[in-house]
């Protein structure tokens, strides 16, 4: 009797070992698939290479980095939606593309499908004119606008962003009519910098040009001044109820376990104190901006709570999903 309740004493440490926190300890035990939601060479690509490469030190295995934005990303996020929730497959993209695109077309993804690790990165953005134009400040531009209908054209990197939702919702506000020039696969910048537009309204790829004096920065969709720029105001300081920041997250199929969750977050917090790792976020403009899961998770779904709004007002419902 003696012998059985040993050994039963030992199967029950045996499955405690082997529960799921106990298997998440050994989390992982080979390299991690991470889908980038986003175009090689662009910021979000190096910024994301940039952080899984340091986070696989604390980690203990690589990240196998692959690149898919077919089908505005829709694709990617269909991966990562039918993977098998165990962390070896997971993704970073842009939170644009997994809040504001099921407003603007048929996608079979929606927030609830993922299971948010971190927050490495923010994104703002903000409306440009040129230096030599006679706008000094945004109010300005919606009064020549309001004065001349049909005139102010606008370049974004494609209809329906949210930097086009911005100018459509100042339209709509102010009874104004302007233009948007989508530019799929060509640099807005150009587009205004050959005057072929009034303005542009899109992320922080004017940057160089703010600084260089090229271009006069009126507004910004963020939540707050950017330091660089603390003349400029945002579009809540201008009586919008707007705000648009695009963070660069990391998420899971729903259902990761959190053990797993936790490992791959904290592998990337301390990946975004590493002074090599800042480096190349300054070098690019981009601010690094980490937040742990819980808070991930509540930052996405407020900010959807404000789209919907948004949306509301401007008569836009979400897309049924695709078959």
């Amino acid at each position: 009797m003696r012998r059985f309740f040993e050994i039963l004493i030992l199967f029950a440490c045996l499955s405690l070992i082997f529960s799921v926190p106990g298997w998440s300890q050994v989390f992982p035990t080979k390299p991690i698939r991470l889908i980038i939601n986003s175009a090689p060479g662009q910021i979000g690509d190096v910024t994301t290479r940039a952080t899984a490469k340091k986070a696989e030190k604390f980690v203990g295995q690589p990240f196998a980095c692959e690149n898919n934005n077919v089908g505005g990303g829709a694709v990617a996020f269909g991966i990562v939606k039918q993977a098998k929730p165990d962390g070896y497959t997971i993704m970073a993209t842009a939170t644009g593309n997994l809040i504001w695109v099921p407003y603007t077309r048929h996608v079979d993804y929606r927030l609830e499908d993922y299971a948010p690790i971190a927050t490495n990165m923010l994104m703002t953005s903000g409306v440009v004119v040129r230096a030599d134009s006679p706008w000094k400040t945004f109010k300005e531009l919606v009064a020549y606008a309001k004065e001349n209908p049909g005139k102010v054209s606008y370049a974004v990197t494609s209809a329906g962003v949210p930097m086009d939702i911005a100018m459509q919702y100042v339209a709509k506000i102010e009874g104004i009519r302007w233009t948007a020039v989508p530019t799929p696969g060509s640099d807005p910048n150009i587009m205004l910098l050959g005057g072929h537009v009034t303005a542009f309204s899109g992320s922080t790829s004017w940057l160089p040009h703010v600084k260089s004096g090229a271009f006069r920065l009126l507004a910004m969709h963020s939540a707050t001044r950017l330091k660089e720029f603390p003349d400029v105001p945002t579009f809540k300081e201008l009586g919008y109820d707007f705000v648009h920041e695009s963070w660069s997250v990391f998420l899971a199929p729903k259902g990761t376990p959190e053990a797993v969750i936790k490992k791959i977050d904290e592998a990337i917090r301390r990946a975004l104190e590493d002074r090599e790792v800042l480096d190349i976020y300054a070098k690019l403009g981009a601010y690094p901006y980490y937040r742990k899961h819980e808070q991930t998770a509540k930052d996405l779904y407020e900010s959807r709570e404000m789209v919907e709004k948004v949306m509301k007002a401007l008569g836009i419902t979400p897309q049924p999903a695709t078959k």
